[in-house]
């Protein structure tokens, strides 16, 4: 099959996307052309001496049709147009006006493409782009129109006010759902029954090699760890706080960058948590090694009920015992993480964890983690691509 991929992200964004695993992977076997966001008009004037904008700007200058191979069968796009920000349109009628022009001029570039490549009929694969790929399926005519899920866009500033509103018709005219957590298959059935949750891909290379490191303090154990963005949208200071508040013999270990709110918190006067700051993504086997039982102390809101928890799938395949926030996401793990409602929860089942742990509930968890490939979840969508009426 021929694939066209449009999203959110560029391919020359700095920090990984799981449209661009997907694109990796189905070029395994099919023809992938993936398309980069288009500028904004935003982005031309007040990022223009952002490289990855200026490298764009330059390219729209010489008015050729620009392109990056990736591999045999993976082709990268930059689109030739830009597009203007419609977001803060109060107005839905001027909103939708703009969006239109917007979605024509994007849809009209990639015809450039399709045709300069010679892509016959094709499937349209639209990584949560709510508003530039509202009209693509009438204005592009692909073979097929995937919708992928693996964010709620609508809880946020940027797509909230249009987007709650958008994105149920656009899930009800695509040809297939398709959604990375057991919450959004729910969300997006309510509007399309052909949605289906196809899993989660995940690298796991960069934990195959435990890095020496001498940075650790020596605590004693039990070691209590998190590694992540440290931020209040989704983790719960309180939470953590009454844990190490009611376990002072517990050391929790907190790793990655913190937000504001983090930095002044009182988790910075508990001796027993230990901020280690932010590390290498090549040398996280190692600090997750020396942890007795993980977490995922979240928050349950708009934005962690549904998302698929990358980091759990990491835990689990370095063998650790893993105590998370009760959320419906979290309910595919439930075999193998232990979940919680509240601090007293959370004690209960660290407390079982560090004292029931067996090697054969670590290699258990290990092959359960390693089920969740990009290869497994592609897999799945395209059996469901096969079911759809021609």
């Amino acid at each position: 099959m021929n694939f066209i991929i449009v999203g959110l992200q560029p391919w020359d964004i700095e920090i990984g996307s799981n449209c661009k695993n997907i694109a990796l992977e189905l070029s395994k076997n099919h023809t992938v052309l993936y398309v980069n966001a288009p500028l904004s008009r935003k982005q031309t004037c007040l990022e223009r001496t952002v490289p990855r904008v200026k490298k764009r700007l330059e390219y729209l200058k010489s008015g050729e049709v620009v392109f990056e191979k990736i591999n045999e069968n993976l082709t990268v796009y930059y689109p030739d147009c830009i597009v203007e920000i419609a977001n803060s349109l109060r107005p839905h009628f001027l909103f939708k006006a703009i969006n239109k022009i917007n979605n024509k001029r994007f849809a009209k570039s990639i015809q450039k493409a399709v045709s300069k490549l010679e892509l016959d009929e094709y499937v349209l694969f639209n990584d949560n782009s709510i508003y530039l790929g509202y009209y693509l399926k009438e204005l592009l005519k692909p073979k097929s129109y995937i919708y992928y899920i693996r964010d709620n866009l609508t809880s946020m500033k940027f797509w909230k006010y249009h987007g709650s509103r958008l994105e149920p018709s656009l899930i009800a005219k695509a040809d297939l759902i398709v959604t990375n957590s057991n919450y959004y298959e729910t969300y997006a059935r309510e509007f399309n029954e052909n949605s289906h949750m196809i899993g989660q891909g995940c690298d796991f290379e960069f934990l195959d090699k435990i890095q020496n490191k001498n940075d650790f303090p020596k605590l004693k154990s039990p070691i209590i760890g998190y590694i992540g963005f440290l931020t209040t949208l989704r983790l719960s200071i309180d939470l953590i706080h009454e844990i190490a508040q009611k376990q002072p013999k517990w050391n929790i270990v907190l790793i990655g960058p913190e937000d504001e709110n983090f930095k002044n918190s009182k988790l910075h006067k508990c001796e027993n948590i230990h901020f280690l700051g932010s590390k290498n993504v090549e040398n996280l086997s190692y600090y997750l090694n020396e942890f007795d039982v993980c977490i995922n102390p979240q928050i349950v809101n708009e934005i962690t009920i549904g998302n698929y928890p990358r980091k759990i799938d990491e835990y689990l395949y370095m063998g650790k015992p893993c105590v998370a926030t009760n959320t419906t996401a979290m309910d595919y793990f439930k075999d193998y993480v232990s979940l919680a409602n509240s601090s007293e929860e959370y004690i209960d089942e660290i407390q079982k964890a560090i004292e029931n742990d067996t090697s054969e509930n670590q290699v258990a968890r290990k092959e359960f983690a390693k089920t969740h490939t990009w290869q497994q979840s592609v897999n799945e969508m395209e059996k469901h691509i096969q079911t759809i009426p021609n």
